[in-house]
């Protein structure tokens, strides 16, 4: 529960003089009060004036406190409940207590009595609601169509509910793949416009001699192909939010255009002159870096400027840790559904697999090959053998990067017998090299051999019973 600016009390008394001075022992801490005479009248004003906190006596005219106090706590937000009566005794304080009164206060008291109980109620339920406020923040893996626990999502979510509530132009940065739109989307459904139209375009993918009329619409004979008036992406967004995705490819032209319509809310219909003015909250994205765009003179700094207002980057996947197996799951229970198949998760070896994987194409990416695996077999657990080669190949110069632990082999005009090994023994010493460059990792160093981390095992184990054998036998000659 969230307390307003000043707490809201309603204060349950038969006795109107009574409730007066109780009213004016309150007033120096700043609250907001209502008082109400009976049990119905009570449950009444709770519905209505929504209190933070209930000065209750148990005795009224027409129920027993205690009867209220059940109703109090049955609603979906219960208020803080403290209990006063006249008519004191163990049993009323245990019954009080069990019905979840947050403390009790017997008649007589004085002004500073109930201010104390009154004022440990308040910070105790705001410090509780604190507290439930971040752990539910922090342990949230979903919000809005994003699903992700980690550090990093739990920060755009939180920005996300902030920006929200504003006007104010968002500008959405992130690798392809990363749920730009879906954060663009999840920006809207919290605002106060998600009643209204979401409309989205991506720039990228419609031809730029196309781009105006598709934002600002036509008229009826504007160029070729105008049959009738259109309306564009400005007029459909009136009152709501207009996304306009890899905002980097619009054309400079348009851009002065755009920048025209951000500033003064009007635009012109391609063919016509007449201004047309909506109320349009407008977000963009691009999975370039605008601040490079700028210098190459492909982007407009003054419309960066104007939409560049609240920033958000989207984490690429490879920096969301464990997000990942979240994600293949969520993946994976819904294309098994759809593919009526009997997958119910993964291997622990194809785990290590998925997370040690860099996903530059992120969630789309990891969204493909998951699929690709439930269409193509049919099991109760995802193995290694089922990903797709591409999570096993080595990524360029991982292995031979300065500083990566690699070495270039050297550079000879002639091979010599002397410097050929048997192939087991060279075979071994480069698993070994990567193993020991992954610093134990089998998965990874498997990825950076392209070959199934099932191929590493198996070796490892013949190699160390040749080992055990070879050891035996050496026993047995001593």
């Amino acid at each position: 529960m969230r307390f307003a600016p000043k707490p809201k009390i309603l204060l349950v008394e038969d006795d109107a003089a009574q409730a007066l001075v109780y009213r004016e022992y309150l007033r120096p801490l700043e609250i907001e009060s209502e008082h109400a005479r009976d049990g119905a009248g009570a449950m009444q004003m709770a519905a209505e004036f929504l209190p933070d906190l209930v000065l209750l006596d148990l005795h009224l005219p027409d129920m027993h406190g205690l009867k209220v106090l059940e109703q109090l706590n049955a609603v979906s937000k219960p208020p803080v409940v403290i209990v006063i009566t006249a008519h004191g005794s163990t049993e009323s304080v245990i019954q009080s207590t069990r019905a979840g009164a947050f403390d009790y206060l017997q008649k007589p008291f004085d002004a500073e009595r109930l201010r104390v109980t009154v004022r440990n109620a308040v910070e105790k339920t705001q410090l509780s609601s604190l507290v439930q406020s971040y752990q539910g923040s922090l342990e949230r893996d979903q919000f809005r169509g994003f699903l992700g626990r980690s550090i990093p999502m739990q920060a755009v979510y939180r920005i996300i509910e902030s920006a929200a509530g504003s006007r104010a132009a968002v500008f959405i940065t992130g690798e392809s793949g990363s749920g730009k739109e879906v954060c663009a989307n999840a920006i809207h459904e919290e605002s106060k416009r998600s009643a209204e139209p979401f409309i989205a375009l991506n720039c990228a993918a419609i031809p730029r001699d196309l781009m105006e009329s598709e934002i600002f619409g036509h008229v009826k004979g504007s160029f070729t192909g105008a049959t009738s008036d259109r309306d564009g992406a400005a007029s459909l967004a009136d009152g709501g939010t207009l996304f306009l995705d890899e905002i980097g490819e619009m054309d400079m032209a348009l851009q002065s255009k755009l920048l025209r319509f951000v500033q003064t809310g009007t635009f012109q219909r391609v063919g016509e002159h007449n201004p047309i003015k909506v109320d349009v909250r407008f977000i963009c994205a691009t999975n370039r870096d605008p601040l490079n765009m700028i210098h190459q003179n492909t982007f407009r700094e003054d419309l960066y400027y104007r939409l560049h207002v609240i920033p958000i980057h989207l984490p690429a996947l490879r920096e969301c840790g464990d997000d990942v197996l979240l994600i293949a799951n969520k993946f994976l229970r819904d294309y098994n559904e759809e593919e009526a198949k009997q997958f119910r998760g993964f291997s622990a070896e194809s785990e290590k697999i998925l997370s040690a994987y860099q996903w530059p194409g992120n969630v789309r990416q990891l969204q493909n090959v998951i699929r690709n695996v439930v269409v193509l077999n049919d099991a109760e657990l995802v193995t290694a053998d089922m990903l797709p080669p591409l999570l096993f190949r080595r990524e360029v110069g991982e292995l031979s990067a300065p500083g990566n632990g690699g070495s270039r082999p050297e550079q000879t005009n002639s091979i010599s017998a002397v410097n050929i090994n048997p192939l087991w023994v060279s075979e071994r010493k480069a698993i070994e090299q990567a193993i020991t460059h992954c610093k134990g990792n089998i998965p990874r160093a498997a990825a950076l051999l392209e070959v199934s981390p099932s191929t590493i095992y198996r070796k490892v184990k013949q190699w160390e019973k040749l080992e055990q054998a070879d050891s035996e036998a050496l026993d047995y000659q001593g």
